[in-house]
């Protein structure tokens, strides 16, 4: 799936986890490490796809399909580049490749202040379902949200 002239989305691969793990480690506190990523490639349950912008890795998104459901469990964009319409085509992938795969509902956790991931989540349909008290680093509340397929 590709934004015209713009994003190309094409599946993760291990030569894509120095500029994934850089995107990750620019973005979180406390980051995936190389192992997780690892773990995403091999795992049949995974579906770890990269955004590629002008030739580089600009985002990625992991996300998991087991049965009739589907979890985002990490969708980043590097931070020079949000703005410009990458996640919102990561998330379409994702939610596509999750409907391919039979998935019926997909779930997805995301910081409380990140009202910017959030704005896009409800674009997409997902619905607030509950919260986990300071969840992220034992400080921030994570949202869960969740969307029918």
């Amino acid at each position: 799936m590709s934004v015209p002239g713009t994003v190309d989305i094409r599946p993760m691969t291990k030569a894509d986890l120095e500029s994934v793990l850089a995107i990750e480690q620019a973005s979180f506190p406390h980051p995936w490490r190389y192992e997780h990523f690892l773990h995403e490639l091999a795992s049949p349950h995974s579906f770890p796809f990269v955004a590629v912008i002008e030739g580089a890795v600009g985002g990625y998104v992991c996300l998991m399909s087991l049965f009739e459901e589907a979890e985002i469990l990490d969708i980043v964009v590097a931070p020079h580049l949000r703005g410009r319409g990458i996640a919102r085509a990561l998330l379409e992938h994702a939610v596509a490749i999750a409907q391919g795969k039979q998935a019926g509902i997909m779930r997805l956790e995301v910081r409380a202040s990140n009202r910017a991931a959030i704005a896009l989540y409800e674009r997409f349909g997902f619905s607030r379902t509950g919260m986990r008290t300071k969840y992220y680093e034992g400080v921030e509340d994570a949202l869960l949200m969740e969307k029918t397929l």
